[in-house]
């Protein structure tokens, strides 16, 4: 049976992501994770921290950076809350050090220093994977092609490139499987919730697992946008500051590096200008939009899986917990 196609009376602004049996919600004041333990659900829910409307940290480009290190560090949170509620026979036993620093630090400040890290390490790996790794295979061609424009077209498609097989042989773990499955029935409830359906399972079996406000088609936004920010600015930057032309034939190694240096400071404005085009993608649906989300939408077929019912109930348990107390709220 093909899954319907809602039509959709409003755009939510309640979002997720999957955790290990569960998933979890951000809403407009709460943020819920639900984590199935057997037949029973595990629902914790806790206010968030939100800036005042008037903030600075509420202009455009500023607040999708904000957003962005929030929903990283609350997301760690979340995948280890679920991880610890996960059955004791798949948890690993704590090594010496965790132990160590535990009673060292105390357990709040132990907590905090792993998702610290796990964040940092996070980060790190994705830059490296997506960002650092395509400018070294890109600087190859530098050789031949002397276009700062194709260049950074040959790195941006290396990035994509990259990215897609990285998700494509995660998809096929079998472990994850099950989480993408969660993803899926996350999706699946935003979409029965934004149709103004009851949120029933039968009513959110029924939809598509697919949804254009995701978080893949934001990353695939960020890695196109790249190649144009990097462009641009790096163009500016040489007709700026003459001197790196010299230091490019002087030092090729150190002149690379600052350009390598130049790339990841830029990497802040790149989300937070990703961000913006993903809100206003939220707020309509035209032709344009559609075009915009259209690569993401297809990416979901890997990042997404049909849920079965019992995690369609987690993702119903996920939104009702995070609903505004006042109608109209959450829209975007």
């Amino acid at each position: 049976m093909s899954k319907q196609q809602p039509q959709e009376k409003f755009k939510t602004t309640i979002g997720g992501q999957a955790l290990i049996e569960g998933i979890m919600m951000r809403g407009p004041q709460k943020d819920a994770i639900v984590v199935r333990q057997g037949n029973e659900l595990n629902i914790d829910v806790r206010a968030r921290k939100i800036p005042p409307k008037k903030s600075w940290m509420n202009l455009p480009i500023i607040r999708g950076i904000r957003g962005f290190f929030d929903s990283q560090v609350t997301g760690v949170k979340a995948l280890m809350h679920s991880a610890d509620l996960s059955p004791e026979e798949t948890q690993e036993e704590p090594s010496k050090l965790d132990v160590w620093l535990e009673k060292k630090l105390g357990n709040e400040k132990f907590q905090q220093l792993i998702v610290g890290i796990a964040v940092f390490m996070g980060l790190a790996m994705s830059i490296g994977l997506f960002m650092l790794l395509p400018m070294l295979i890109g600087n190859i061609f530098t050789r031949w092609i002397g276009s700062l424009f194709v260049i950074h077209l040959i790195e941006g498609l290396i990035r994509i490139v990259i990215f897609v097989a990285y998700i494509v042989l995660v998809s096929r773990m079998k472990e994850m499987k099950r989480v993408f499955a969660y993803h899926g029935a996350e999706h699946k409830t935003i979409r029965c919730y934004e149709a103004g359906l009851p949120l029933t399972v039968e009513n959110v079996r029924a939809q598509t697992r697919l949804h254009p406000r995701c978080g893949t088609s934001f990353l695939l936004v960020v890695m196109i946008l790249s190649i144009l920010v990097f462009t641009v600015a790096s163009s500016a930057l040489l007709a700026a500051m003459p001197a790196l032309k010299e230091l490019s034939a002087a030092s090729p190694v150190l002149y690379k590096l600052v350009m390598v240096a130049f790339k990841l400071l830029l990497l802040p404005l790149i989300v937070g200008i990703a961000y913006e085009i993903n809100r206003f993608v939220g707020r309509h649906d035209n032709f344009f939009t559609r075009i915009i989300t259209a690569p993401g939408m297809w990416f979901q077929n890997f990042t997404t899986n049909e849920p079965d019912d019992s995690m369609i109930e987690v993702g119903i348990a996920a939104v009702q917990a995070v609903l505004p107390e006042k109608e109209g709220e959450d829209l975007w």
